[in-house]
Parts: C-alpha cells; structure tokens; sequence
C-alpha cells in the first residue's frame, strides 16, 4: 500500500484572536536525565469532537431560538463552536449563540453549566456568505459522549439556511428570547434537522480526530434515530475518547455536487481543516454508481480516490479507504452498475493509493448472496444499514484504524481557522 508522502512532526494550532499559540514546552531533565514528563499527561491541545457537514439550505427560521442537541466523541476542558453559513445567500446575523451540557432526554440544560458563546469578544456576530465562523474558547468541562445543547438565535431571516438534513437526533426551537434559557420549558417544537452549527472542538488530552467523509451509509441511514448508531458513533465508543468527527451526508457524491457538494470540492472544509485531524476515513462512491447521471467509469473513481489521498497526505494525514457495499435488491440496482462497484472494490483494495483498506464489503455482505448485504444488517431498502450493520461497519473500520492512530509518528493536521 502507498506511503504517507509527509509526515508533519508536529502539531500546529491555529490561534483565535488575541489567543497565542503555543507548542507544548520540553520536560526538564531529572537529576538523572529521565525527562520529567515521561509520567506527566499530555498535553491539553484542540481536537474536533462534533461534526455536521452541511448538506443544502433550508427556510430560515426568523426570531426563533434553535437549540441543536450534538453528542460529542472526546471530551475536555473548554469547547469552541463552528457556526456555518457556508450555503447561504446572505450574511447570517446571529442573535445570541450559548452552549451547555444536556440534562437527560430533551431540551433542559444541566444547571450550572450554560454558558454564553463569543466570537471575538462579543456576543452578537455575522457570518459571511460561504464561510464558517469558529467561536472564542468557551470554559466547560465535557466529558466525552457527553450530549450538548447548542442554541442558536436567529432574530432575522437571513436568507436560506444552512442545515444538515439527515440528523436523526430530535432538537427543538423557541422564541429566540429563550437562547439563555437552562430549562426547555419554552422549546415546545421539535425538529429532525442541525441548524447552522457545523463542528465543536474541545480542549483537552485526545491524541488526535479522524474524520469519516462519506454519503447516507456514513451518515446513518437506516440506523435507530436518537440513539448515536451510526457508525462513527460506535467507532467512537471503540477509539475511548479520541475525536471521531462524521462528514457523511445522505445522496453525497464523490464525482459530482448532488446533495451538498461533492467530496472533492468539500474535502478541506469537512476533512481536512477540522482540528487535530490525523486519519481520513473515505468510504464514498456508491451514489455516483447507481445515481443520476451514472458514473460508469472506474478510472475516473481511481483518479478521484488518488487526489483525496494527495491532498490529504500534503497535510501529513492517512487515509483509510473503505470499500463499496452491495446494494443488490435496491430499486437503483443494475447489473452494469454491479459490475462497477466490483471493479471500484479492485482497486480500493489493490490500487495502491491507500495507507490501509477496510473491506466493509467483505464484511458486509450475504455469504449466499454476495451482491446483497446481510439480512441480518439490512433495514429493509438492501442499501442502508441497520443498527448491527453499523456496529459490524465499526468493527471492520476500528480492525483498520487503530494501529495507525496508536503509531508513535502518527501526524496531525495543520488546524485551519475558518476564513470570516
């Protein structure tokens, strides 16, 4: 398999506004040269925890609180919140932004813990057309799988709002006087989709994230909604705390822009640019398979794979890639797109332009019937996954992932401020 073309040897962190950056300093030596640190812990340094990659535009919801509920991987001291308004139209005004650790199943914080978000020393802020705006450091202690509430006060339209469509979490909007609210008495309306909030990035000692970018199979078709089953979810309960951010978003392309943009065009954003990041995990393509316009052409999927691994190694990350499922029985089925897939598979596996492989589709799919999946994994559509597919997509991505996570060079990523 390739080799990471460039190995970072160090972890640069992009400083906030009047925040300086600073590289963790040496441990003194002993009276007896032993480095004093050898038994200190690690050094507390920004990794992604929380990811929604934004999929489209929804109406926006003028004068309205919205109080999204994200369940964090890694844990920490202090939180920064990514508020997106990558696909809109006009600048988006924010009200008031606050954060806190959720009580129990619905839209109630745990008392103490609300916290008012700043962007640059104030309260209120915009976000540029096309851009996402990082959030000044916010003391809050979070332990990781812990559930936030992050509430958005919009008290304008500003036109279409970016959302992630496919949540399968339940959050809730008030009246956008009640962002500051620690009882969600007032959140009587529910909702299916994220509003604005693209990523949280927590403080502490996480050896670094990895970033799932892929389509509804990543983002949690077919899995129990309000549960955290999708498959980076249960990965995350495998890696114990590291940061493990899903980039999945349903109908996403890997050729093309369809449902968000594609792969290609978002991979900095979404992947790339997210804080600590050391592993790509690219489990992509099936949708350009059996979608419209077809793509038929495996070279072109090749080619594609080969510059995710490019540009992603020129920031001294790994990539795993992960090959196709079967969707036999589906009702986009074809037999000319299976024969695609099963050359698309040849050269994940054999290609050369991974650091490592995790062969879901071995995994996967019905041993009588191997252009199907397990019927024991299936939903019910012979595409998605249900919640032990999931688990069996973790499993065989952990198998993959772990010794390259736990390698004593594994790289960082450069952290990438969000351009406001």
């Amino acid at each position: 398999m390739g080799k990471v073309g460039r190995v970072l040897t160090a972890v640069l962190l992009a400083a906030l506004p009047g925040t300086a950056a600073t590289a963790a300093a040496p441990a003194p030596a002993t009276q007896h040269g032993t480095a004093a640190a050898a038994t200190a812990p690690a050094p507390a340094r920004w990794t992604g925890s929380w990811e929604a990659a934004p999929s489209g535009t929804a109406p926006a919801l003028p004068g309205t609180a919205i109080r999204n509920v994200v369940h964090l991987s890694a844990g920490g001291t202090a939180v920064r919140i990514r508020i997106g308004n990558r696909l809109g139209t006009a600048p988006l005004r924010l009200g008031a932004v606050t954060v806190a650790l959720r009580r129990g199943a619905g839209a109630d914080a745990v008392p103490g813990s609300l916290r008012t978000v700043t962007f640059r020393g104030v309260h209120a802020a915009t976000v540029p057309v096309g851009r996402d705006l990082l959030s000044d450091p916010v003391r809050l202690p979070v332990p990781a799988a812990a559930d936030l509430l992050v509430t958005v006060a919009t008290p304008t339209g500003s036109g279409p709002a970016t959302y992630h469509r496919t949540a399968l979490q339940t959050s809730y909007l008030a009246d956008t006087g009640h962002a500051a609210d620690e009882s969600g008495s007032a959140y009587t309306v529910r909702t299916d989709f994220w509003y604005y909030v693209t990523g949280v990035d927590v403080l502490g000692p996480a050896t670094g994230s990895v970033v799932a970018l892929g389509d509804s199979l990543t983002d949690g078709n077919g899995s129990t909604p309000d549960t955290n089953h999708r498959w980076p979810d249960l990965l995350a309960q495998r890696l114990r705390g590291r940061g493990v951010l899903n980039a999945g978003i349903a109908g996403n392309r890997l050729l093309r822009d369809g449902a968000g943009p594609s792969a290609l065009a978002r991979l900095d954003a979404d992947a790339l640019d997210r804080a600590g990041v050391r592993v790509l995990i690219v489990f992509e393509g099936i949708n350009d398979i059996k979608g419209t316009p077809v793509a038929d052409d495996p070279a072109a999927f090749a080619t594609a794979y080969r510059t995710l691994v490019a540009r992603a190694h020129a920031r001294g990350i790994r990539v795993v890639g992960v090959t196709l499922t079967p969707y036999g029985g589906y009702s986009a089925h074809t037999a000319a797109g299976e024969a695609v897939r099963q050359r698309v598979n040849a050269f994940i596996r054999t290609g050369g332009a991974f650091d490592a492989v995790a062969d879901a589709d071995a995994a996967v799919r019905d041993p009588s019937a191997p252009g199907r999946i397990r019927p024991g994994y299936d939903p019910g559509d012979h595409l998605h996954f249900n919640d032990t597919g999931m688990r069996a997509i973790a499993d065989t991505v952990a198998r993959t992932l772990v010794p390259a996570l736990l390698h004593p060079e594994a790289p960082a990523s450069r952290e990438t401020q969000p351009r406001s």
